[in-house]
């Protein structure tokens, strides 16, 4: 069942309408690779594009719910292969590397939207690396190695590359957010920096700009909970608007003004958020 917006979700996320003959149109005899395709933005997203009769190449880790979309959307028809990787792990997106370009006509649309989000303060992240390194694996280094294969194929058939990201790149930094926000950070500035010379191949290069959207990835963060997200759903339906316009970026109608906050503001921020930190340190301290 899908998700009911409050009254302030329909504010900031408005319904979107869908022309879905101009969509099948773009996609007619197209194969598109989404990764992160067994949950969430991916599984939405698989399940909308079945519909419009393309092949779908899915990639995610989760092997037994990544043969549960495969078969929802063939039983509906619709046509998919699954290729069960890490992406975080350079030795399996290797492998998935070769098994694509053993497909007749390659990839025409390349959907990255598989990420890893963690929240931790710094001070319990002193012996935990790792958290740094696999949250850049996963949303930097795992989509660059996979993207510099595809390209030469995405170059030849004109194709298309969706980059599922978020508006925290381009807002101020927030505390506990280092590990995420960096990763993140660091695949959308090298997306825009290699975009104009893909464009200049016919290659059309689109950035999602997203808030928070209601999938597992933010149910550990409690503090979610009754905050607005938008619906994975509603999601797919942005991504799949982009794939017919072909434009450069989506993002939310009030980010501009998030944007202006960050930049006027930045300093009184980082002061209130210090503030705050201290204050709840010297709590815990007392307690």
């Amino acid at each position: 069942m899908a998700y009911k917006y409050s009254f302030t979700e329909l504010l900031l996320f408005p319904p979107l309408g869908l022309n879905e003959y101009r969509l099948k149109e773009r996609l007619l005899g197209k194969t598109v690779l989404i990764t992160g395709a067994s949950f969430g933005i991916g599984e939405s997203l698989a399940y909308k594009l079945a519909a419009a009769g393309t092949h779908l190449l899915l990639v995610a880790r989760t092997e037994e719910k990544l043969h549960e979309v495969k078969t929802r959307i063939e039983n509906a028809g619709g046509k998919a292969t699954v290729f069960v990787t890490d992406i975080s792990k350079p030795d399996e997106v290797k492998d998935l590397i070769d098994s694509l370009n053993r497909i007749p006509g390659g990839v025409d649309i390349l959907v990255n939207n598989a990420g890893k989000s963690i929240r931790r303060s710094i001070m319990e992240s002193l012996d935990r690396p790792h958290d740094f390194s696999r949250t850049m694996a996963i949303n930097y280094s795992g989509p660059v190695q996979l993207l510099l294969a595809l390209i030469p194929v995405l170059v030849k058939n004109k194709g298309q590359i969706i980059n599922v990201s978020t508006v925290s790149v381009l807002l101020a930094p927030t505390p506990k957010w280092a590990a995420y926000q960096a990763s993140k950070s660091a695949f959308d500035q090298w997306f825009r920096c290699v975009s104009p010379e893909l464009n200049a191949r016919e290659v059309a290069t689109t950035s999602i700009y997203l808030p928070l959207v209601r999938t597992r990835m933010i149910a550990p963060t409690s503090e979610y909970n009754n905050m607005p997200a938008m619906d994975p759903d509603h999601v797919a339906k942005v991504i799949c608007k982009s794939v017919i316009s072909r434009k450069r970026k989506y993002v939310p109608w009030w980010l501009f003004s998030g944007q202006l906050g960050s930049l006027l503001f930045r300093g009184i921020w980082e002061s209130l958020n210090t503030r705050l930190l201290r204050r709840k340190s010297d709590y815990a301290q007392r307690s």
